[in-house]
């Protein structure tokens, strides 16, 4: 039957996001029906609302999700009503040409439920951030994005693993390959760029330096594990990198910012042959100057990391239980739990430069 429930949604670009009831249609075939606990403000969430990921608004916010099983639709066998599940805005759909060869971090056809929430002031159908919604009471995705957790890991970190911390540890350990005893530079060090370095620590890197423009960021990045920072509104940062690495440059850069400016400076940043690679996302009207001999005398490859090129059925698990292990610092990834009528200040904050994730905690 369907439900009643509550979400941020979001109506035209540029305006304030606002709380609203909604009508949740019960799930269909391979679809689970998801009450939400925990949902982290992710800066992508404030792009939709900007209009910048595209038009199809009206959107329900939110990617950064976990909570509860509360039905599932025919055909479902796992997860079961009542396991407690990390929401991933990516599922290999098992069957497309790059699933087909292995590559399930590559799927094509990723699955998403049909449409199953709508505003219920006008019954218009409410596009679901990354298909997936979390900025609500309850949500309808495919079964396969709902991936069970362990119960000892708190909604408010466990949410942060479905995107923005899986993304920066895997484009670390999956995209690049850091290796043990390496050097890393990342440039930005805000939620994503702070789970680059504790991807980093995790991999046994030698020396890990953060670079941003802030210094409440700078800060962060030392407590998650940075060895160097680097403030770029001081210093040029290349020559910086470069001094800390007896003049080479990194093995591996990060950029987490989107921009062309970091991105040159990501890549002039790496010594012979190293790694650099893309995770900010670039607004639509960027575009990067190369200076074309220069990027093949210095070899390597630029990479793009999507997600952190993960697998959430596998990952998600791991890097939860690596928090409970103490091995991945999600505590300190929350810098406030909000009710979620508090949405629109905390997309102010993030704009402020205030917060790595404010985490919205629903009753």
């Amino acid at each position: 039957m369907t439900i009643t429930g509550y979400g941020i949604v979001s109506r035209a670009a540029g305006e304030p996001a606002r709380l609203e009831e909604m009508l949740i249609e019960p799930p269909g075939p391979g679809e689970v029906l998801v009450r939400v606990q925990a949902s982290g403000v992710c800066h992508t969430d404030l792009h939709y609302k900007l209009g910048k990921i595209d038009d199809k608004f009206p959107y329900l916010l939110g990617h950064e999700g976990a909570g509860i099983v509360e039905a599932v639709g025919e055909g479902v066998t796992e997860p079961s009503v009542g396991d407690y599940v990390i929401l991933a805005w990516r599922a290999p759909c098992g069957y497309c040409r790059f699933c087909a060869i292995g590559k399930l971090n590559l799927c094509s056809a990723s699955l998403n439920a049909q449409p199953r929430m709508f505003a219920k002031e006008d019954g218009v159908p409410l596009n679901p951030a990354l298909g997936i919604g979390t900025f609500c009471t309850h949500t309808v995705v495919a079964a396969r994005q709902a991936v069970p957790a362990p119960r000892a890991c708190p909604p408010e970190q466990a949410c942060l693993i479905g995107c923005g911390v899986m993304t920066g540890v895997g484009a670390c350990l999956y995209t690049a390959g850091v290796r043990q005893g390496s050097s890393v530079a990342v440039y930005g060090c805000g939620g994503i760029g702070s789970s680059v370095i504790m991807g980093a620590k995790l991999a046994r890197a030698g020396t890990i330096i953060g670079v941003d423009i802030a210094g409440n960021k700078l800060t962060w990045a030392k407590e998650f594990g940075a060895t160097h920072t680097v403030n770029a509104t001081e210093t040029d940062p290349v020559e910086a990198i470069k001094e800390i690495t007896g003049g080479n440059g990194v093995d591996f850069s990060f950029e987490a910012v989107g921009a062309p400016q970091t991105l040159s400076q990501a890549l002039w940043s790496r010594d012979l042959a190293g790694v650099c690679t893309l995770i900010g996302v670039p607004d639509p009207t960027m575009t990067l100057d190369m200076p074309m001999l220069q990027f093949f005398g210095l070899g390597g490859s630029l990479r793009v990391s999507w997600y952190g090129d993960c697998l959430p059925s596998r990952d998600f698990p791991l890097l939860a239980n690596w928090y409970l292990s103490g091995e991945l610092d999600l505590d300190r990834m929350v810098t406030r739990v909000i009710k979620l009528e508090d949405t629109e200040a905390a997309f102010e904050a993030m704009e402020r430069g205030e917060t790595l994730r404010s985490v919205i905690r629903l009753p």
